[in-house]
């Protein structure tokens, strides 16, 4: 890695040679501020008076520096120096540089007082309570938001006469009418046609039942989408490509305030109540994160440095690891306490098979694997593409429109099926669930079920009426599901797709293991069979064969393996199946991969213009810094700052006619070596301040970033120090650096710009963006797309 050597002299440089390495235009270098623009008109704007000037050098001696007052109030820290603009990167070296300055300065100051002390301790001290309040925080309401859904969801079929408040099944848990084989039948619990009409039988019923589910499945899609669009913009969407973006350092205002976490939270259980093929688990992620970064203001060390809030990206230190780990096991015991599922367990969808896997049955885990890959693939190509339409179609102005039209052709399509009717959550749940005696699911109408002859176990079953109905009905569940999710995701209301990927697979999983199911009992005999299942076993279970379609869907989206196995444990329990869930997770993976590299959440931060650098991806081109730095042949000198010899006039118009983020300092510019780097708002905020409160600053007055004042003749306006502003460690490579080892810096470091040297001397600069669109060049894709910097 090439060091700054701004030190050198330098003088066999040519200016032919500088000319020689200068490319495109510099009005892509940093990104264009809005909001920054300055009056620099100001009344008090004029020389001081000789009189002036010489009454304050007899008050201080006289001489040719004395006129030369050097405003160095930056001593004190100006509020917002050092902050960031919205849509804008940090700078990940700067923030920790400074927690790592303000955690000196507490440990020295701590050996001084028993008050120190104290304040050391509990800065120590506050990561872990930081972490408690978050678990606390995010656990309660994913409780609350579990239990509202529920409750919601049934709503649009009837209503608990007992207390409206219950769900179906905590309605007629407590009743003593309800019989084994009618277990979710109870007079407490009323459909609408009961209470409109006051039966449940005929035609008219089912047609009153039929309008009152799709009235109220409308109804929670506008409430929802209309508190999304009015509230709080941010809200809608799964929220995951925008937390990846934040989480890398880019800068989204408001997108994890309290309002997007109140709305979220709200209009998350109104769009899963309404029946739209979306889950709540993406959405969830969000509103933790809402959680973390409004608790992180009660903290100081938080709330003033950004990258603190970040450490879980590109900086994930030991001790993240650890809090990480303490909050996770705080929310896990707050929703043990609320017990959402009703099972006084903490999975979702927690499975109990009794039947242990062959080997042979991995023939048809990897073929769901290659189920789950392809359909990974069209679903990302076919849902990009929809959403592109949108966003550059008509069809983006008019979200509630959109919401409603895609919510009444779900609710029409669905109420007709059972298995589309009931909420995803619990359509897996019975996928996943291995039939047992007393269980009365269509799934589980089997001949001769009540056998039980042979040793107390289930006998070889052959498939019954209700099996071979549920069979088409799962069918037809399968292909609405395929095709209303691709539309689903990415309308203006929280959507999560976990679920609908899990319902996806579960659904072909569950086909294909009643398929093996039934092979193995009618053709035990064959040689692929007879060795391992004999006459009248248990061989096949068709719910394992529904969790590993579950997660071989999710994978081919998500493109996750490691976290896809651990989430897959955690969401059913089931251990002991680790080896069929990875084969799937691998093999979906890789076909996937093989149709295009980018998983779902990727391809929309690419499609939002993102400035998100991929760790996973390898950069192979042979291309040199050079190449990519602006600016390029034949364009317009680098815009740059001189460290002694610019007018606060001379600075104020170029930030008056530039966008950049911020400008390199060079000595002068004849040399062009390289002193600093300093940010644009930094420059705004610390001259507008200047002007305000320091007497004598003027236009033409001289800015210097350097430790002591330029000679200056006499009777010159004051000098303004502005050294505290300038970064002086600014990371610089050499022209002839290659991009593989840029590209490397730039994930690593989370690096927003790198200045580019030749011996010393400035060339360019090359940005985050510009590295994302040197990227989707090599790789024949849109440059143009990369939108922030």
């Amino acid at each position: 890695m090439a060091m700054w050597q701004g030190a050198m002299d330098n003088r066999g440089f040519q200016q032919g040679s500088f000319n020689s390495f200068r490319s495109s235009s510099s009005d892509e270098d940093l990104m264009d501020i809005p909001g920054t623009a300055m009056d620099f008109s100001m009344r008090d704007d004029v020389p001081p008076l000789d009189g002036e000037i010489e009454e304050d050098k007899s008050h201080n001696g006289g001489g040719i520096g004395s006129s030369n007052r050097m405003m160095d109030f930056l001593e004190e820290p100006i509020p917002g120096v050092g902050t960031y603009d919205d849509f804008n990167t940090i700078d990940w070296v700067r923030e920790k540089s400074r927690d790592r300055d303000r955690h000196r300065e507490i440990t020295n100051k701590s050996k001084e007082s028993t008050w120190a002390l104290i304040h050391s301790v509990s800065d120590a001290f506050s990561g872990w309570l930081l972490m408690l309040l978050i678990g606390l925080l995010s656990g309660s309401l994913a409780g609350l938001i579990d239990i509202s859904a529920h409750w919601m969801t049934d709503l649009k079929e009837g209503i608990c006469t007992e207390g409206f408040w219950f769900n179906h099944e905590h309605c007629c848990w407590n009743s003593d009418h309800v019989t084994f084989e009618d277990r979710d039948k109870c007079p407490e619990w009323n459909s609408w046609s009961q209470l409109i009409i006051s039966t449940d039988e005929g035609a008219f019923a089912y047609i009153v039942n039929y309008f009152m589910y799709v009235l109220w499945a409308l109804l929670f899609a506008f409430l929802a989408v209309s508190l999304v669009k009015v509230f709080a913009p941010y809200a809608c969407g799964s929220g995951i490509p925008e937390i990846k973006t934040i989480l890398s350092g880019f800068i989204i205002r408001g997108y994890l305030g309290k309002w997007t976490l109140i709305i979220k939270t709200i209009t998350l259980v109104l769009a899963v109540s309404s029946g739209l093929s979306l889950g709540k688990e993406g959405p969830l992620v969000h509103v933790a994160c809402c959680c973390g970064n409004i608790l992180c203001h009660c903290f100081n060390k938080y709330r003033k440095n950004e990258a603190k809030r970040r450490e879980v990206s590109y900086y994930f230190p030991l001790k993240t690891l650890w809090r990480s780990f303490f909050a996770a096991l705080v929310a896990a015991f707050t929703l043990r306490s609320i017990n959402p599922f009703g099972n006084s367990r903490l999975v979702l969808f927690y499975v109990e098979f009794h039947t242990p896997w062959h080997l042979f049955e991995l023939v048809p885990f990897i073929l769901l694997g290659i189920f789950g890959g392809l359909w990974g693939a069209l679903f990302i190509r076919t849902n990009i593409a929809w959403c592109r339409k949108r966003k550059t179609t008509q069809l983006g102005k008019y979200p509630v429109v959109e919401v409603l039209v895609v919510t009444a052709i779900t609710a029409i399509l669905a109420f007709p099926n059972e298995y589309t009717r009931m909420s995803t959550s619990e359509l897996i749940s019975e996928l996943f669930n291995d039939c047992g005696l007393l269980d009365s699911s269509k799934l589980c109408d089997y001949e001769n079920r009540f056998n039980t002859s042979k040793g107390g176990e289930l006998p070889d079953r052959p498939a019954g009426v209700g099996v071979y109905s549920a069979m088409w009905q799962l069918a037809l569940t399968l292909i609405l599901k395929i095709v209303i999710t691709i539309f689903t995701f990415g309308m203006k209301i929280p959507s999560g797709l976990f679920i609908p990927s899990m319902a996806v697979g579960a659904i072909a999983g569950r086909l294909l293991g009643v398929g093996m199911e039934q092979l193995a009992y009618y053709h035990h005999d064959w040689a692929i069979f007879n060795s391992w299942c004999s006459q009248g076993a248990d061989c096949i279970t068709p719910g394992l064969y529904a969790m590993v379609g579950a997660a071989a869907c999710l994978g081919g989206v998500t493109r996750m393996t490691v976290s896809l196995v651990v989430i897959m444990f955690e969401l059913t329990g089931g251990l002991e199946y680790i080896v069929p869930l990875m084969a799937a997770a691998m093999t979906s993976k890789w076909v996937a991969d093989a149709l295009g590299r980018e998983g779902i959440y990727d391809a929309h931060i690419r499609l939002n213009g993102y400035p998100f650098l991929e760790a996973k991806e390898e950069f192979a081109h042979k291309t040199l810094a050079m190449d990519v730095m602006k600016p390029r042949r034949n364009d317009p000198l680098l815009t740059v700052l001189t460290q002694d010899s610019m007018t606060v006039e001379d600075v104020e118009t170029i930030i008056s006619e530039t966008t950049y983020s911020g400008f390199p300092v060079v000595v002068s510019r004849e040399s062009q070596r390289l002193v600093g780097f300093v940010l644009r708002r930094d420059l705004i905020i610390s001259i507008e301040n200047a002007r305000k409160k320091q007497d004598g600053v003027v236009s033409t007055s001289i800015i210097y970033f350097t430790e002591h004042s330029p000679p200056m003749p006499p009777y010159t306006p004051p000098t303004l120090k502005l050294r505290n502003i300038l970064d002086l460690s600014p990371f610089t490579v050499t022209d002839l650096t290659p991009m593989e080892i840029v590209v490397d810096i730039f994930r690593k470091l989370g690096l927003r710009q790198c200045l580019v040297t030749h011996n010393g001397r400035l060339l360019g600069i090359i940005t985050k963006k510009d590295v994302l669109k040197h990227i989707a060049q090599m790789a024949n894709q849109d440059p143009d797309s990369i939108l922030f910097n």
